[in-house]
């Protein structure tokens, strides 16, 4: 009788385990690197709230986090760009925007015996880029940082290898303000780059620049503030040099977060104002308007909300800037249209 109780006792332990495991319910998700310290924070944050929640994330880029949710090998995207008009047309279910934080992308260097804050002015960040600018002590970089002893020696420029949110955030910017850029490069997520290096991922690019001498590449500020790396301050619309801040990543959307359109696509690179980074980005998750599966939708929609409320306090801690009022209130309208 003993006997027949302890494997009673066994088999209910099982059948429980069996029901805590069936209860769990799988996300996977993929995308931006851009996000993904603050993503990485969240989703282990999420699933304290909602135990029956488990979110999986690729950190893969933007472009590989838009094919994947295309594909609908994952159950929601990432992107720091926003999908085109033509991507959207090949979906029978409509994917909704939702951002969820603001960052700012910045020159980072690596120019041993060089201490000092560099400053950048667009014209010289392009031409760095284009491969027309290929000395540290050239005039035009010279000039914007007087009192720098830049050296001679060949600029090496990093940028990213992989299809890239980040890269379509920094191309946009500098097609804005070059028009060499615009004519000879564009903006998207993968580019014809004229010289350079290439990394993978904003950690990729983060590495490849620390471990170069005389290197410059562009990150998203977190990665730059966690690898305690050197970044130079940027000339923005007005004509004010700035370093990427909290304060200035927010001015940058202070605009468009009255005027932003119904679906949040929205570019807020150069910006006009004193205060305002200029290469400055709201970052999105891609989720679809119909989820048949009862249980994911339930997780999803919970974790919006969340993010859009207790999730925003982690935001400046890790470098990003939160959402302004005026974009969670739209948000909190559109989570109505996901059926």
């Amino acid at each position: 009788m003993k006997k027949s109780s302890s494997w009673l006792c066994v088999f209910g332990a099982l059948a429980v385990l069996l029901v805590v495991a069936e209860a769990k319910v799988l996300i996977n998700a993929a995308g931006a690197t851009f996000p993904y310290p603050i993503y990485g924070k969240w989703f282990e944050e999420y699933a304290k709230v909602d135990a029956d929640a488990q979110i999986n994330y690729q950190s893969i880029g933007s472009g590989g986090g838009i094919r994947q949710f295309m594909a609908g090998t994952v159950d929601f995207g990432a992107s720091d760009m926003p999908m085109t008009d033509d991507q959207i047309g090949k979906f029978k279910i409509k994917p909704l925007h939702f951002p969820t934080v603001l960052g700012g992308i910045v020159p980072t260097y690596n120019i041993p015996g060089v201490s000092q804050d560099l400053k950048f002015t667009p014209e010289a960040l392009a031409g760095i880029y284009l491969g027309k600018i290929t000395k540290w002590n050239d005039a035009a970089l010279a000039k914007a940082n007087p009192g720098v002893k830049l050296p001679g020696n060949d600029i090496v420029v990093v940028h990213r290898s992989d299809g890239s949110g980040t890269t379509f955030v920094f191309t946009d910017y500098l097609s804005k303000v070059s028009p060499g850029w615009k004519s000879k490069v564009g903006a998207s997520t993968s580019v014809s780059w004229p010289t350079g290096l290439g990394g993978n991922g904003n950690e990729g690019v983060a590495g490849v620049v620390k471990q170069t001498p005389n290197s410059i590449g562009y990150v998203e500020l977190i990665y730059a503030l966690q690898n305690k790396m050197a970044y130079g301050s940027l000339r923005n619309a007005a004509g004010v040099f700035l370093k990427a801040d909290l304060d200035s990543v927010t001015e940058a959307a202070a605009g468009a977060a009255k005027t932003m359109p119904a679906d949040f696509r929205v570019s807020i690179t150069n910006s006009p104002g004193k205060k305002a980074y200029p290469i400055a980005t709201f970052t999105y998750l891609l989720i679809p308007s119909k989820i048949d599966d009862a249980a994911k939708k339930k997780a999803i929609l919970g974790f919006l909300r969340w993010m859009m409320t207790d999730g925003q306090k982690d935001a400046a801690g890790l470098g990003y800037a939160p959402l302004p009022k005026e974009v969670v209130a739209k948000e909190e309208k559109q989570i109505a249209l996901i059926k």
